[in-house]
């Protein structure tokens, strides 16, 4: 198959792990598609309408640090080729491949969705997460808004709220943000892979430029909010050798803290990762499979509690002693970020307060 330009995933791949239907070619002239038509139309983003019914997620998972979130979108047009979020579209019956970067669903009824539930009484307030599982701020983000209207009722009900995002588009979104920084109700993490802009180019084709990203860290930062840099994932013979650069481009920038995960690879991210491996590093991709297997236990990868989020071996180790020495000189103290709940009114009573 060639490859499409602008997109991550080289190949559309297919999921058997819930027993969907497979798509097999009609009749023998689209068994040959690719070698006939070299000029065939470039894939194009399709938008699909949800319903749900709720729209925040509860986590139990004992080594992420947030039990609740909201995912305004399902797939992600930014392509990255390491996301984790990738075999969720197997639910769908899409692949996780290219369909995840050209499939994509959208939640338009998030923020009344979202102002219900928090007008439960049986409603708890803990900081909700926004960006856990694909990028709030993706390119459909422009037209559809479904992210700032879902900020604009936390903002409202003076929820906590973290955001995760590799898009300078956030900064669109300032003015609530500084807002509600200055009672501590939110922190932003800026995802910063790499700052070479050709890597970026195929490691995550649709996403801001590199440079761009280390602007919104500074921006945020001279508006107040409190900006943690997060370089995961760490991709060793990729990537790895940044680590200190990269440190030391965010924190003089502003960021307050700065984290990182080893590349993972679940499910059926594995076989897309190694096609995109061979695509584009051929020199290198059998060391990098190597070293990620020497990190997670002999296999692609390891998902256990704990280990999945630190790797394990003498990689691992190596890659954690440096990014932790980078940290130490660029200043950053380690202090967890926390953000009040106690400022939390409910949609009812603020609507109370505005007749009063």
């Amino acid at each position: 198959m060639a490859v499409e330009k602008g997109r991550g995933a080289t190949l559309n791949g297919e999921s058997q792990r819930f027993n969907l239907v497979q798509h097999i070619a009609d009749g023998d002239w689209l068994d040959e598609v690719d070698l006939v038509d070299r000029q065939r139309p470039r894939l194009r983003t399709q938008v699909t309408v949800e319903r749900p019914r709720t729209i925040i997620s509860r986590n139990r998972s004992p080594d992420i640090a947030f039990t609740q979130s909201i995912n305004a979108y399902r797939g992600c047009e930014h392509g990255c080729i390491y996301c984790f979020a990738r075999p969720t579209h197997a639910y769908h019956d899409l692949s996780p491949g290219l369909d995840f970067e050209t499939h994509l669903f959208a939640k338009p009824d998030a923020a009344r969705l979202l102002s219900e539930e928090l007008e439960k009484k049986s409603y708890r307030v803990a900081p909700i997460a926004m960006g856990t599982n694909t990028d709030p701020y993706q390119p459909i983000e422009r037209e559809w808004n479904i992210t700032r209207q879902c900020i604009e009722v936390l903002a409202q009900c003076r929820h906590p709220l973290f955001i995760t995002t590799k898009s300078d588009r956030v900064l669109r979104d300032l003015d609530l943000l500084s807002a509600m920084a200055k009672d501590r109700l939110v922190a932003v993490m800026i995802s910063v892979t790499t700052l070479d802009a050709k890597v970026a180019r195929t490691l995550e084709p649709r996403a801001a430029h590199p440079l761009r990203r280390i602007d919104a860290i500074r921006q945020l930062a001279e508006a107040g909010v409190p900006v943690t840099a997060s370089l995961s994932p760490i991709i060793p013979a990729i990537t790895d050798h940044e680590i200190e650069s990269i440190i030391a481009k965010v924190a003089a920038a502003g960021a307050r803290e700065a984290t990182f995960i080893p590349v993972r690879l679940p499910h059926e991210v594995a076989p897309l990762f190694r096609a995109w491996l061979k695509e584009h590093y051929p020199d290198r991709a059998e060391k990098v499979m190597a070293i990620i297997r020497d990190m997670r236990g002999g296999r692609d990868n390891d998902p256990g509690f704990g280990t999945r989020m630190r790797g394990q071996g003498v990689w691992a180790d190596l890659i954690r002693t440096r990014f932790h020495k980078a940290r130490k000189r660029a200043g950053f103290s380690g202090e967890r970020l926390t953000l009040r709940t106690d400022l939390f009114r409910p949609p009812l009573d603020q609507a109370q307060l505005q007749l009063l």
